[in-house]
């Protein structure tokens, strides 16, 4: 197993504490605001579910400049009655440690992964700490399956806003869907329940200096429980209530992070997504039921025109990425859109899905380009959250979802050119090495 570095009052908890049944883990960088309701939560999960249990609740944090820790270490229960339906048995001990490595989530959730499997729990799980949805049954939700019916990964399922988690709905799911047949609608949630053994198998790998250091921790997690064959279920946890931003403003590094993850990890389990043919649903616990959710407003024309000036600078990496009749209709799509409303654009279904395997197959075969080739994915992206914004605008939650599906089947549909791309038949994308030298920087400035 690959230890990674513990701080010395992080081994001499566990020293003292010698040994746990539950972790709650929480990453935090600078969330004084919001963390204190999420430790209040996570501990009144933990006694009034698990009363005869021995939690612990830890925070992993990236060097906050604000008072987190100072928060997690002191937050009371502003309601003295809270706790009055199940009498605790056993003490929960909350914890704040800094971490060592590459700064980002995923150095964050190593150090909570080491300290759980060194207090030999039986489950963990991780929140993330701008939650303000967050109540005491998520913990019931995300602990229990693994506790009490087997499963050794649970993924959360919530309802969210149509344009917030446009990543997971533009790519990650009807990619991760289409590869290894399982319809995990969250697979970067970042909410997540774990069994020990899977913590071993984690803690195990060699690739926690990559991305999965930063964004890319999520899906990761996901891709290894299920192409591991571990069991794996979801959880309905309600709404997700957090600091959600306009999908066009600042999440370059995290779909370059989180697509970089999944392209590399398509190389890895090669062999077990191209033996699968079809997508099944995942068991589903928890009670469904509708909530209220926040708006999120859009910058429809700076998605538009950063796919157009994407369109002027990184033409070069997309010929090298793209089969010519993909290429032909991106160079189309922007060629109308200069010319027409925003409001109008629409990139079809089977042009992403087609993009999205040729960038995944390109990624794999030149890995010396790799970073330029995710970098142009950007202005892509971005078009695509155009469309679907386009698309989507006046519909309901469950006429969304429908939509989504579509896509995700459309994935499906189109995974044997994946296949063939990927094992070099004729029609493959071209593999001429891309140019070392770096994209002009403000086509990527979204």
């Amino acid at each position: 197993m690959n230890q990674t570095q513990l701080p010395d009052d992080a081994r001499s908890a566990i020293a003292a504490l010698k040994q746990a049944d539950i972790v709650i883990g929480i990453p935090s960088y600078n969330n004084a605001r919001t963390i204190g309701h999420v430790v209040r939560a996570a501990h009144a999960g933990l006694n009034k579910y698990f009363p005869g249990s021995l939690g612990v609740i830890i925070n992993s944090d990236g060097g906050s400049k604000d008072d987190t820790r100072r928060e997690v270490l002191q937050a009371q229960f502003d309601d003295p009655h809270l706790l009055l339906l199940s009498t605790p048995l056993s003490a929960v001990h909350r914890l704040s440690f800094p971490y060592h490595g590459i700064p980002g989530k995923g150095s964050a959730f190593r150090m909570i992964f080491q300290i759980a499997h060194d207090l030999g729990a039986k489950a963990c799980a991780v929140v993330d700490s701008d939650l303000r949805s967050i109540t005491p049954e998520w913990i019931d939700l995300l602990i229990r399956p693994v506790l009490h019916a087997g499963y050794d990964f649970v993924a959360p399922y919530y309802h969210r806003h149509k344009y917030d988690g446009t990543i997971t709905n533009s790519i990650i799911y009807p990619l991760t869907r289409a590869l290894y047949g399982k319809r995990i609608r969250q697979p970067i949630g970042g909410d997540f329940g774990m069994s020990g053994p899977l913590l071993s198998t984690y803690l195990a790998r060699d690739d926690w200096e990559t991305d999965v250091a930063r964004y890319g921790i999520d899906i990761w997690m996901t891709t290894i429980a299920v192409a591991e064959r571990f069991k794996v279920c979801q959880s309905f946890l309600g709404a997700k209530l957090h600091d959600a931003k306009d999908p066009g403003a600042d999440l370059s590094a995290m779909l370059q992070q989180v697509v970089g993850s999944v392209f590399g990890l398509m190389q890895h389990y090669h062999s077990v997504w191209q033996s699968v043919s079809a997508s099944e649903n995942v068991e589903l616990f928890g009670f469904r039921y509708d909530v209220g959710l926040d708006p999120i407003a859009v910058d429809l024309d700076r998605l538009v025109h950063a796919f157009l000036r994407g369109r002027e600078d990184l033409l070069e990496i997309w010929s090298l990425a793209l089969a010519p009749g993909t290429l032909h209709a991106v160079c189309a799509l922007a060629d109308s859109a200069r010319s027409a409303p925003s409001l109008s654009f629409h990139l079809d279904d089977e042009l992403w899905a087609s993009l999205i395997f040729e960038f995944a197959v390109t990624f794999a075969r030149q890995p010396s380009s790799r970073p330029h080739l995710i970098r142009s994915l950007t202005p892509l992206y971005l078009a695509r959250v155009a469309s679907f914004v386009n698309e989507t605008r006046d519909m309901s939650a469950p006429q969304v979802e429908t939509r989504i599906e579509s896509l995700c089947l459309t994935f499906e549909n189109l995974k044997p050119l994946l296949i063939a791309h990927w094992n070099g038949h004729p029609g493959s994308p071209p593999v001429s090495p891309v140019s070392p030298q770096p994209a002009k920087g403000h086509a990527l400035e979204v």
